[in-house]
């Protein structure tokens, strides 16, 4: 006979959790509840005489999880975690163990710690880890975009260049970003992203100060070719990194202020610029070869630094700069592990320094429930890209002094990093990604349709303000950046579907870059309504995408539903099935 509570425990098991709309099951989750003690036993304890009927009524099966959820503590460990079945641990040890994972001797599905512990362990983790890729990306950032506040300074007459020989360099610089991001994940995977991240940061560093010496337009055109080619895999292979680190809740929100760069490098670089340009002159130098030269020679060091600062793994701290002792104790190591490996145990099913082979590129390539965040990548950002490079050059040509257009670039800049933090913190408390998500592009649109209807001759104020209100709009990329993480489910899916993402983010730039013309400036009328209409599409995709992911939810559920207790624990058990394939996951939108 088998108790009352062993039947509620014993009933068929559905993966499928709904909180808020949060569908991030785990893979064998659920078989932690599974007591099984005697396989022979196992029929007789599923089932309630005949094959496949279940002790408990099929409507009864597990739907929703949220009062498990609720009760499993955002920090500190459990009992009732992934691994407290025996069986669990030891299929998963055996995982860790075939795939040398670098954290396994810390691996112990017995270890407990408290709430307090867990938080002080991941502040630590903030200030040595987020920090450093905060400051990683400033490099790159202000390498990639002090070309757009070059060109205030005349750089394009200089060299015999007007606007559209500008979009071409850039059209060349993102093609060879893009071309670039799958090879250097699969490079950084490989070797390890605490060795290739600082020295393609060096690289490109080296390249941005040539710029110093430009005095032609093939020129131009063959630095930014090589910038390209070295900074196109610095986010996805640091978006990678840091999912060594972090738990999947924790992702989105250290991402979006990862991203507080792209407005914080804008403001700094703009106060930068305005008293650079202002060395024109200087030695014979115009402000933009100073601005170059400066600005290469400052990520350089970063890049330098970055070969201590980056360790490979958080068991892997001794060493090169960082002390014998390495920056954690062995019982903060141990949190570290289990806390990331009881969120997500597939983080541990891959050596951080294992390359992914040609058959493993394939499958994650051939994943097409990941296309739809591609998707929305490739158009998403298409609206507010061109306004935000052209946006100086732009007040320029409407009258503003050099100086004046820089500095009026930083009120935009200020109200997109606090918008990028309130979207990213409303998506995590509903635990919502697409309707969320769209709210970037229908806050662009009220601002576009200002900017068309707007006529040619009226305030130049009037002009500027549209133009600031557009760029301070919710930024969703870390949303989106987590989403397709989460959803990948697996190390290697997740190394090439982060690369795979931004190529498509890189080819929205690309289309996004070729928009404003020469014969359309200085309004851009007829590209900012080629925008409006790329703006009303990204809407309508971010609400498909969650009608996707919905209806393949629903189906995996009829098909797992429709087994019996004994099948699904098999399933779990002995399945081939990876990442996302796994009938036993649930996709996030």
């Amino acid at each position: 006979m088998v108790s009352h509570y062993q039947h509620q425990r014993q009933r068929p098991i559905s993966p499928s959790t709904k909180r808020g709309n949060r569908c991030d099951c785990p893979n064998l989750r659920r078989m932690s509840q599974l007591r099984v003690k005697d396989p022979a036993l196992r029929a007789e304890e599923y089932s309630d005489g005949e094959k496949g009927q279940t002790s408990s009524p099929r409507a009864e099966s597990v739907t929703d999880d949220d009062s498990e959820k609720s009760a499993i503590p955002e920090y500190g460990s459990y009992d009732d975690h992934i691994f407290s079945s025996p069986t669990v641990a030891a299929y998963w040890t055996a995982v860790y163990e075939k795939a040398r994972y670098e954290g396994r001797h810390r691996f112990d599905p017995e270890f407990t710690w408290t709430a307090s512990e867990e938080k002080s362990v991941r502040r630590k983790i903030d200030f040595r880890i987020i920090t450093w890729s905060w400051m990683m990306f400033m490099a790159l950032d202000l390498n990639r975009r002090n070309i757009n506040r070059a060109i205030t300074d005349k750089m394009l007459p200089e060299l015999g260049m007007n606007t559209n020989d500008f979009n071409y360099g850039q059209t060349i610089f993102l093609l060879s970003f893009l071309s670039a991001e799958l090879p250097s994940g699969l490079i950084s995977k490989k070797v390890g992203p605490d060795r290739w991240i600082p020295f393609i940061i060096v690289a490109w560093s080296i390249i941005s100060a040539s710029q110093a010496g430009l005095t032609s337009k093939a020129g131009y055109y063959v630095v930014r070719c090589l910038l390209g080619l070295f900074m196109g895999g610095f986010i996805p292979d640091t978006v990678l990194y840091l999912t060594y680190w972090y738990k999947g809740n924790e992702l989105p929100t250290r991402l979006a202020w990862f991203w507080t760069v792209l407005s914080s490098c804008n403001i700094l670089g703009s106060l930068v610029a305005a008293g650079v340009l202002q060395m024109r002159g200087l030695h014979g130098w115009s402000g933009w070869q100073w601005l170059f030269l400066i600005e290469g020679i400052i990520t350089c060091c970063i890049g330098v630094a970055s070969w201590v600062m980056m360790p490979a793994s958080p068991c892997q701290t001794k060493g090169r700069g960082r002390g014998e002792n390495g920056w954690f104790s062995e019982h903060e190591e141990k949190i570290m592990v289990n806390r990331l490996l009881r969120d997500d145990p597939s983080k541990g099913d891959m050596n951080n320094r294992q390359a992914v082979g040609l058959h493993g590129l394939w499958k994650s390539l051939t994943d097409f429930d990941l296309w739809p965040t591609y998707i929305i990548g490739l158009t998403a950002y298409i609206p507010p890209s061109p306004p935000s490079t052209y946006l100086s050059f732009i007040l320029k040509e409407l009258g503003f002094s050099t100086f004046q257009a820089n500095l009026l670039a930083i009120p935009g800049q200020f109200f997109f990093l606090v918008n990028l933090l309130i979207i990213t913190k409303v998506s995590s408390y509903f635990k919502e990604r697409s309707i969320v998500s769209s709210s970037s592009n229908i806050w662009i649109l009220p601002w576009l349709v200002g900017l068309v209807t707007l006529k040619p001759s009226s305030n130049l104020w009037l002009r500027y303000a549209l133009l600031t209100g557009l760029l301070s709009y919710p930024y969703c990329h870390a949303i989106l950046v987590g989403w397709n993480a989460k959803n990948s489910n697996s190390v290697r899916t997740r190394a090439v579907s982060a690369a795979l993402y931004n190529m498509f983010v890189q080819s929205g730039n690309i289309i996004a870059t070729n928009i404003y013309r020469d014969d359309d400036k200085p309004l851009y009328i007829r590209g900012n309504k080629v925008l409006l209409g790329i703006c009303c599409l990204n809407i309508v995709l971010f609400y498909l995408a969650k009608l996707y992911y919905v209806k393949r939810n629903q189906a995996r559920d009829k098909l797992w539903n429709a087994m019996s207790a004994q099948e699904q624990f098999d399933y779990i058990s002995t399945t081939k099935d990876e990442g996302a394939k796994r009938l036993d996951f649930r996709f996030a939108h």
